[in-house]
């Protein structure tokens, strides 16, 4: 299997740490959990990116080259570098499925491996779960939006790199778009890819009827035409008088897409000037800097708008660029642990989330429990990796794709709102909770009262 990174991509303090592992002899099991500090301006997430996680532990490994490039550093003893040459995953993996709406302080992975093991991998962990996760998350709330209308991902040329190109194109998809204009994504992820043209195109040629036409001649099937360069009025009315003979000449004009300027009043004029013209079968498509705010509110305005192309505030998740998120040791040796930070303290020991459900399945509140407990809720973390073999997922992405669908129609309608973050209960069990107290007060014992007398 072809290595899906290097192990070398990570922190150099991830290999400082597993040379004192290495000296000390803490190769014991730990269990380190990922999970979300805070949803930000999101009442929801959307767990993703666990595919990509999977397939880099499964080919995990340091190659005899990567060696050498250490040992050349000078910082790390022959001894170590050894042991580093055979280092594989052999350990376990829980996680909750992609598509899974989850929310703060809840794990969504759980990793349990000899301690060098578990620690080297937690900054590529982070780095994909993480992208996927906040990008899904706002794709699925533009996906509310649209409220059924066509989505489709534009936003490779100002996502942050060709990897995320095509993760934001998975995740987009993944959260219910329709698809991406992204080929390689449509090649590699089987994701459907749309295209229309560039205002390039237009400017090419000597005027807007002779690219229409030279376009719709070379590509007759699925024809959109951007009609926005100079004059997007004008524009719909030549649209509307070349239209049927392209019709007839076998090219079928399925849209006009607009790009710029007051998208819901264009979109207004554009369909009086089509429907005038005879050519009412002609859908309109907006582009240009839209998010679920603007998608929204044309919706809301009823803009005669039958789909969005969502880029570059969706890729980079502009509202909110990035999640307070970690991935934390809970258990080392059998021993819980947790950290006591201000602002950043956590909860010891493996742990299970359980969805509870109400009438008609509707979401009702998650548990969040210690791992061996009971519930009658769902659990959400599911066995995907043993001794570091993958268990074989159930309909890939696809599968993802309807489950969240079906999440979505299960969500509390608060939940659904675009304009103000509303909370779901997350309770902490009472055992967890013991836990906790129990783990802080060996940490921090109380003081010996002084000898009297």
């Amino acid at each position: 299997m072809e290595r899906a990174a290097s192990a070398l991509l990570t922190d150099l303090y991830q290999l400082t740490m597993l040379q004192s592992y290495h000296r000390s002899g803490m190769h014991a099991p730990a269990v380190f959990e990922f999970f979300v500090r805070s949803q930000g301006p999101r009442s929801f997430l959307v767990a993703a990116g666990l595919e990509q996680a999977l397939d880099y532990l499964a080919t995990l490994a340091v190659e005899p080259f990567e060696v050498e490039q250490l040992r050349a550093l000078g910082r790390f003893d022959p001894g170590f570098l050894a042991a580093l040459a055979g280092l594989r995953f052999t350990g376990d993996v829980d996680a909750v499925p992609e598509g899974t709406i989850v929310f703060a302080g809840e794990p969504l992975l759980r990793v349990r491996a000899p301690l060098p093991q578990a620690q080297l991998v937690e900054s590529r962990i982070v780095n994909l779960l993480h992208y996927q996760t906040m990008v899904a998350s706002k794709a699925a709330r533009c996906v509310l939006a649209a409220r059924g209308r066509r989505l489709v991902d534009f936003g490779m040329r100002r996502s942050h790199g060709a990897e995320a190109a095509l993760l934001a194109a998975r995740a987009t998809w993944l959260a219910g778009f329709d698809g991406t204009a992204t080929l390689q994504a449509g090649l590699r992820l089987g994701i459907p890819v749309f295209g229309t043209m560039a205002h390039s195109f237009v400017q090419a040629h000597a005027s807007e009827q002779q690219a229409f036409e030279a376009y719709a001649r070379a590509c007759p099937e699925h024809v959109t035409f951007l009609i926005d360069t100079y004059d997007t009025e004008a524009a719909a009315r030549l649209v509307a008088q070349i239209s049927p003979g392209l019709e007839r000449a076998g090219a079928h004009v399925e849209a006009v897409r607009i790009d710029s300027g007051d998208l819901g009043a264009c979109a207004r004029r554009v369909r009086a000037i089509l429907d005038e013209g005879g050519c009412p079968h002609i859908g309109i498509f907006a582009s240009g800097n839209l998010d679920e705010a603007q998608v929204d509110a044309l919706a809301r305005a009823g803009a005669p708008i039958q789909g969005y192309g969502v880029g570059t505030r969706m890729n980079t998740s502009a509202d909110a660029p990035y999640l307070d998120c970690a991935y934390k040791l809970v258990d080392y040796a059998g021993r819980p642990t947790l950290k006591l930070s201000s602002g950043k303290a956590t909860w010891p020991g493996a742990k299970q989330v359980f969805r509870r459900h109400g009438p008609r399945g509707a979401m009702l509140s998650d548990l969040v429990a210690l791992e061996g407990e009971q519930d009658s809720g769902l659990p959400l973390l599911q066995p995907v990796m043993r001794a570091g073999r993958r268990i074989d997922a159930q309909g890939g992405l696809p599968a993802a794709r309807a489950l969240l669908r079906a999440q979505l129609d299960a969500l509390p309608a608060p939940l659904r709102r675009l304009d103000e973050v509303a909370a779901y209960p997350v309770i902490v069990s009472d055992a967890l909770d013991a836990l906790a107290r129990q783990v802080r007060a060996s940490l921090n014992p109380a003081p010996r009262q002084p000898a009297h007398g």
